[in-house]
């Protein structure tokens, strides 16, 4: 491979990396704003264990994405390959724990803008970085990643 050369591997993990960077962005600018304006959104102590909750689910589902995920580099690819652990669920099940694991932060934090910041970069993320994911995955693997696609909406 020739140094530079932009391989379909690092075009998908290229579009995942700065899909996961849009999330620690907004992060980022959700609590500076939030240490500025202070603005609560909750006033009863429901929300806290609520958050603390989804951290400990997102963490999980993350966990279990990388543990199901397959390198399927050199192999004869079917649609069962796609199909492993939370992939069976969600395309993204990784984009749905990092999402989730900052929603609950939020929740833990009563920080409306980390909340919705969180919200923005779920959407964001989905409509840009996603769909070029998408296409690349199609474009690498082609029928097999359409029929996994079909079968697998979110």
């Amino acid at each position: 491979m020739e140094p530079g050369k932009i391989t379909e591997a690092n075009k998908i993990h290229s579009t995942l990396a700065h899909s996961y960077s849009s999330y620690f962005v907004l992060l980022i600018l959700g609590v500076f704003l939030d240490l500025i304006f202070q603005v609560k959104i909750f006033h009863s102590s429901i929300m806290m264990p609520i958050g603390f909750a989804l951290l400990i689910i997102a963490t999980l589902i993350i966990l279990w994405a990388q543990v199901s995920y397959e390198d399927l580099r050199g192999k004869d690819v079917t649609k069962q390959h796609f199909c492993k652990g939370p992939y069976c669920y969600t395309r993204n099940p990784t984009h749905l724990g990092l999402f989730l694991l900052i929603l609950g932060f939020g929740f833990v934090l009563n920080a409306f803008f980390v909340i919705l910041f969180t919200v923005l970069s779920l959407v964001f993320t989905k409509v840009v970085f996603l769909k070029k994911h998408d296409s690349v995955m199609e474009d690498k693997f082609g029928a097999p990643y359409r029929e996994y696609k079909k079968s697998v909406k979110f």
